[in-house]
Protein backbone atom coordinates (compact mmCIF):
# COMPACT_ATOMS: atom_id res chain seq x y z
CA UNK A 1 0.00 0.00 0.00
CA UNK A 2 1.26 3.05 -1.05
CA UNK A 3 1.52 6.02 2.18
CA UNK A 4 -0.07 9.78 1.08
CA UNK A 5 1.58 12.58 2.64
CA UNK A 6 -1.19 14.80 3.95
CA UNK A 7 -0.45 18.45 2.26
CA UNK A 8 0.23 21.31 4.67
CA UNK A 9 -2.55 24.33 4.50
CA UNK A 10 -1.10 27.31 2.93
CA UNK A 11 -2.29 30.41 3.28
CA UNK A 12 -3.32 32.61 0.33
CA UNK A 13 -4.69 35.45 1.78
CA UNK A 14 -4.34 38.37 -0.60
CA UNK A 15 -3.38 41.71 1.69
CA UNK A 16 -5.82 44.34 1.67
CA UNK A 17 -4.08 47.18 3.82
CA UNK A 18 -2.94 49.01 0.44
CA UNK A 19 -6.81 48.88 -1.44
CA UNK A 20 -8.13 52.00 -0.30
CA UNK A 21 -5.08 53.88 -1.67
CA UNK A 22 -5.25 52.22 -4.63
CA UNK A 23 -8.77 53.03 -5.12
CA UNK A 24 -8.45 57.20 -3.84
CA UNK A 25 -5.23 57.34 -6.37
CA UNK A 26 -7.57 55.82 -9.69
CA UNK A 27 -10.36 58.27 -8.39
CA UNK A 28 -7.96 60.79 -8.15
CA UNK A 29 -6.56 59.83 -11.36
CA UNK A 30 -9.82 59.86 -13.40
CA UNK A 31 -10.79 63.15 -11.77
CA UNK A 32 -8.00 64.76 -13.21
CA UNK A 33 -8.39 63.71 -16.66
CA UNK A 34 -11.77 63.40 -17.36
CA UNK A 35 -13.02 66.39 -19.68
CA UNK A 36 -16.33 67.99 -19.02
CA UNK A 37 -17.07 69.25 -22.10
CA UNK A 38 -21.11 69.08 -22.84
CA UNK A 39 -20.53 69.10 -26.97
CA UNK A 40 -17.86 69.12 -29.62
CA UNK A 41 -17.75 72.38 -31.32
CA UNK A 42 -18.19 71.91 -35.69
CA UNK A 43 -17.85 75.96 -36.12
CA UNK A 44 -15.33 78.43 -35.47
CA UNK A 45 -16.15 80.63 -32.68
CA UNK A 46 -14.34 84.23 -32.27
CA UNK A 47 -17.12 85.67 -30.02
CA UNK A 48 -17.33 89.69 -29.98
CA UNK A 49 -16.10 91.57 -27.08
CA UNK A 50 -18.99 93.90 -25.22
CA UNK A 51 -18.60 96.27 -22.87
CA UNK A 52 -22.09 95.89 -20.82
CA UNK A 53 -22.63 92.17 -19.61
CA UNK A 54 -24.78 90.78 -17.40
CA UNK A 55 -24.40 87.29 -15.69
CA UNK A 56 -27.01 84.61 -15.93
CA UNK A 57 -28.86 83.45 -13.16
CA UNK A 58 -30.90 80.23 -14.16
CA UNK A 59 -28.33 78.39 -16.63
CA UNK A 60 -30.96 75.15 -16.83
CA UNK A 61 -33.07 77.14 -19.44
CA UNK A 62 -30.53 78.13 -21.64
CA UNK A 63 -29.98 76.38 -24.75
CA UNK A 64 -27.16 77.50 -26.81
CA UNK A 65 -26.78 78.05 -30.87
CA UNK A 66 -23.80 78.36 -32.18
CA UNK A 67 -23.32 79.96 -35.20
CA UNK A 68 -19.90 80.11 -37.63
CA UNK A 69 -17.90 78.66 -40.70
CA UNK A 70 -17.53 74.88 -40.30
CA UNK A 71 -14.24 73.48 -39.01
CA UNK A 72 -14.37 70.79 -41.89
CA UNK A 73 -14.80 72.88 -44.91
CA UNK A 74 -14.38 69.72 -47.32
CA UNK A 75 -17.33 68.08 -45.92
CA UNK A 76 -19.46 70.90 -44.31
CA UNK A 77 -18.00 74.04 -47.28
CA UNK A 78 -17.18 77.78 -46.28
CA UNK A 79 -20.56 78.98 -45.77
CA UNK A 80 -21.63 79.90 -41.79
CA UNK A 81 -23.55 76.86 -40.51
CA UNK A 82 -26.05 76.50 -36.98
CA UNK A 83 -24.79 74.05 -34.62
CA UNK A 84 -27.64 73.01 -32.43
CA UNK A 85 -25.93 70.65 -29.72
CA UNK A 86 -23.91 68.22 -31.49
CA UNK A 87 -25.21 68.80 -34.53
CA UNK A 88 -25.39 71.16 -37.88
CA UNK A 89 -29.10 72.13 -38.83
CA UNK A 90 -30.51 74.30 -41.18
CA UNK A 91 -32.83 77.43 -40.26
CA UNK A 92 -36.11 75.74 -41.35
CA UNK A 93 -35.02 73.22 -38.60
CA UNK A 94 -34.65 75.62 -35.55
CA UNK A 95 -38.10 75.61 -34.73
CA UNK A 96 -38.48 71.73 -34.36
CA UNK A 97 -35.04 72.14 -32.18
CA UNK A 98 -36.36 74.77 -29.93
CA UNK A 99 -39.78 72.89 -29.48
CA UNK A 100 -37.51 69.82 -28.45
CA UNK A 101 -35.70 71.58 -25.98
CA UNK A 102 -38.79 73.12 -24.26
CA UNK A 103 -39.66 69.48 -23.80
CA UNK A 104 -36.90 68.91 -21.78
CA UNK A 105 -37.82 71.37 -19.33
CA UNK A 106 -40.41 71.30 -16.34
CA UNK A 107 -43.16 72.00 -17.72
CA UNK A 108 -43.29 75.42 -15.48
CA UNK A 109 -40.25 76.73 -16.99
CA UNK A 110 -41.39 75.92 -20.46
CA UNK A 111 -42.03 79.58 -20.89
CA UNK A 112 -38.79 80.27 -19.50
CA UNK A 113 -36.34 78.87 -22.24
CA UNK A 114 -33.75 80.75 -22.76
CA UNK A 115 -31.61 80.71 -26.31
CA UNK A 116 -28.24 81.96 -26.04
CA UNK A 117 -26.40 82.61 -29.68
CA UNK A 118 -22.50 82.39 -29.76
CA UNK A 119 -21.95 83.88 -33.27
CA UNK A 120 -18.46 84.01 -35.15
CA UNK A 121 -17.32 87.75 -35.19
CA UNK A 122 -16.84 87.31 -39.22
CA UNK A 123 -20.59 85.68 -39.86
CA UNK A 124 -22.58 88.14 -41.84
CA UNK A 125 -25.96 89.45 -40.97
CA UNK A 126 -27.77 87.37 -43.16
CA UNK A 127 -28.16 83.86 -41.99
CA UNK A 128 -28.32 85.89 -37.66
CA UNK A 129 -31.45 87.11 -39.20
CA UNK A 130 -32.85 84.04 -40.43
CA UNK A 131 -32.42 82.29 -37.39
CA UNK A 132 -33.60 85.36 -35.30
CA UNK A 133 -36.80 84.88 -37.73
CA UNK A 134 -37.28 80.91 -37.10
CA UNK A 135 -36.38 82.26 -33.29
CA UNK A 136 -39.78 84.12 -33.32
CA UNK A 137 -41.77 81.43 -35.26
CA UNK A 138 -40.78 78.73 -32.51
CA UNK A 139 -41.67 81.41 -30.03
CA UNK A 140 -38.47 82.06 -28.42
CA UNK A 141 -38.54 85.23 -27.83
CA UNK A 142 -35.63 85.45 -24.61
CA UNK A 143 -32.68 85.57 -26.81
CA UNK A 144 -29.00 86.22 -25.97
CA UNK A 145 -25.94 87.44 -27.97
CA UNK A 146 -23.11 85.64 -26.26
CA UNK A 147 -19.91 88.35 -25.98
CA UNK A 148 -16.42 87.75 -24.48
CA UNK A 149 -15.25 90.62 -21.79
CA UNK A 150 -15.49 91.03 -18.29
CA UNK A 151 -18.59 90.56 -16.54
CA UNK A 152 -20.87 93.61 -14.84
CA UNK A 153 -22.08 92.49 -11.54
Amino acid sequence: MAKFKKKTKTSTNIPTSALPDIIFMLLFFFMVTTVLREQDLLVEQKIPQATQLQKLQKKTLISYLYIGKPKNTSLYGSEPRIQANDVLITPPEIVQWVNQERDMLAEADRGFITISMKIDRDVKMGPISDVQTELRNADARRVLYASSGKVAN
